[in-house]
């Protein structure tokens, strides 16, 4: 049995919530919310981290200082355009981007949202283990494996499972708390 390449498709599933917790906003000012945000930089959809310096002064403020100043236009209109939910501030020569105090109803909403992406993240774990379980009962039926190794793998994969899906629930328990405390 490859518990490496299970291992590897569930470390996957909980990169990928991590990801998305990045880009949740969560009333603190993060500049991961920007990472999928693109400008059209001459023809070329570039991520504004790579294109301007990004800070965050504030508890609730990013300034964006575009090392091209005509292009502070272009990436006001790629801010516009993306769903990120807030109005660039442009003085011509940075875009701030301030962030508003969240009220209760909006923290519960945003904690509805992040458990459903934390449940995601454990169907791609558990699609992990269903493939993992299907190859240990396949090498069985070929005769490859005895049926207590068949068992044995079911047991190792189903711990490798429980591990990550622990991990996904500590991961959901840390952004919850962020949340709702701030």
């Amino acid at each position: 049995m490859d518990y490496e390449k299970i291992k590897e498709k569930m470390e996957k599933a909980v990169d990928m919530l991590s990801e998305k917790y990045a880009e949740v906003r969560a009333g603190r000012a993060n500049p991961a919310i920007l990472n999928k945000v693109k400008v059209d930089y001459y023809g070329t959809p570039t991520p504004i981290n790579q294109m301007a310096g990004i800070s965050v002064p504030e508890a609730r403020l990013i300034i964006i200082q575009p090392w091209d100043v005509s292009q502070l236009k272009e990436i006001e209109k790629a801010i516009l355009a993306s769903d990120i939910g807030i109005n660039p501030n442009n003085d011509g020569k940075v875009i701030r981007l301030a962030f508003p105090e969240l009220n209760e109803d909006r923290r519960k909403e945003i904690v509805k949202d992040i458990k459903k992406m934390a449940e995601d993240a454990k169907v791609g774990v558990r699609a992990a283990r269903r493939d993992g379980i299907d190859e240990a009962k396949a090498k069985r039926k070929e005769g490859e494996i005895t049926e207590d190794e068949e068992k044995q793998a079911e047991n190792e994969v189903q711990k490798i499972t429980d591990k990550y899906t622990a991990e996904i629930d500590k991961i959901l328990s840390e952004k919850e708390k962020e949340i709702m405390s701030i």
